[in-house]
């Protein structure tokens, strides 16, 4: 079960990295630069745990799903970005086929 907070690290981390992208102005601001950094090295570093224990096509389409969702979401609420109805409806999609393979897939490990 120790995966799953692994996985779940590295999503955030990730999300946090990709968010700080955008702050980081092309990596010419120090701060936001050393948050992609640092953010994208420890998600790397987590999904590699993860990989020990689930297979690396879940695992990659788990963190990615729920990353795309995330990041829409942070640039939504922190840089204003709207999504129409398409994005949400593609996002919904997204988060719906993360919770099939969560639930019903047995290559899943739980």
């Amino acid at each position: 079960m120790q995966h799953w907070l692994y996985l779940g690290v590295a999503i955030v981390s990730e999300v946090v990295a990709t968010s700080a992208l955008k702050a980081a102005e092309g990596f010419t601001r120090p701060l936001p630069s050393l948050v992609v950094a640092v953010g994208y090295g420890i998600a790397f570093y987590c999904l590699s745990v993860v990989l020990r224990t689930l297979p690396v096509g879940v695992t990659y389409a788990i963190w990615s799903g729920i990353g795309v969702a995330l990041v829409a979401l942070v640039g939504w609420l922190v840089y204003g970005q709207s999504l129409d109805l398409a994005a949400v409806l593609g996002l919904t999609l997204i988060v719906a086929g993360v919770i099939v393979l969560n639930v019903f897939s047995k290559t899943v490990a739980h």
